[in-house]
Order: structure tokens, then C-alpha cells, then sequence
């Protein structure tokens, strides 16, 4: 995991690469679960024998979940030590490459793409996350998170 002391730190290094997560299981319980949080029980998720006979030999996972699981790649990254506070602004340019199949597992890149100073010593940073699915030739997912960040 990369550290950082300050907020301020991440300017230097705007274009370059912040971190990259642990990997992550993708199992059939997570997919499940999220399932039951958002109501998208389609076939190819949750359905296991159906999903065998489907495009893709068996159940994938949600791209949304694949985005949702954003503060966790960000939690093994990189970490910087006087944010006292972080808040979601939003997203540009989601894209959701490929399929990843239950079973498989899941890191991302963090790239500095934004930074912005803010009021009270605080930025606004927009990191592009790209998810790689181990073993795969694309990306999962390739997304611009835009967060705020406040010191303590």
C-alpha cells in the first residue's frame, strides 16, 4: 500500500500511478447479496445451472457491483494519513469492458487524473480505477472516481 502524508502530496504526482489494490473473490454469495441489495436478479448472475448454458459458461457478476466495490479497492491502494473525511462527487466515463465470471478475482489501478484545491486545506481529486480481472486480456472495468478529500 502507497502512504501519503498529506492531501497536498497528491499534486506532485498528478498523471501518475497512486496504487494498486489487493485482489479480491468474486463468489457466488457476493453476487448473491448484491442481488438482494438492488433487485437484479437476472439469470445470468444468480441462476448457476442456467448460466452454464449461457454466453458466458457460467453466472458473472454485476458491472455495478464491479463499480460498488470501489472503497474497497481504494482501502488496500493507498491511504493518506491527515484525510479526516472523504466524500463521493461522483463518476465520468464508467465503462464496463468485460464479463467477470463468479469465482474470479478482482484489483485495481489507481491513476491521479484530477486535483483541484479545495476550501479548508482540502482537494477535490478524480483517480481513473481500472479493474483487472486476474488472468484476463481486458479490463473489468475502467472508471473516473471523483472524490473530495479533507484534511483533519
Amino acid at each position: 500500500m502507497r502512504e501519503f502524508k498529506k492531501i497536498a502530496d497528491l499534486h506532485a504526482i498528478l498523471g501518475e500511478s497512486i496504487g494498486t489494490s489487493d485482489w479480491l473473490l468474486i463468489d457466488q454469495a457476493r453476487v448473491n447479496q448484491f442481488a438482494d441489495a438492488t433487485g437484479d436478479h437476472q439469470w445470468i448472475h444468480v441462476d448457476v445451472e442456467r448460466a452454464k448454458e449461457g454466453p458466458f459458461g457460467g453466472t458473472i457478476a454485476h458491472g455495478f457491483l464491479t463499480l460498488s466495490l470501489l472503497p474497497a479497492f481504494l482501502s488496500t491502494a493507498f491511504s493518506i494519513a491527515d484525510v479526516r473525511s472523504g466524500l463521493n462527487y461522483g463518476l465520468d466515463k464508467v465503462r464496463f469492458i468485460a464479463p467477470v465470471p463468479v469465482g474470479s478475482r478482482l484489483r485495481a489501478n489507481f491513476r491521479l487524473v484530477g486535483f483541484e484545491p479545495i476550501s479548508n486545506e482540502g482537494a477535490q481529486v478524480k483517480f481513473e480505477m481500472t479493474v483487472e480481472c486476474e488472468g484476463a486480456g481486458k479490463p473489468a472495468c475502467i472508471a473516473e472516481s471523483i472524490m473530495r478529500l479533507f484534511p483533519q
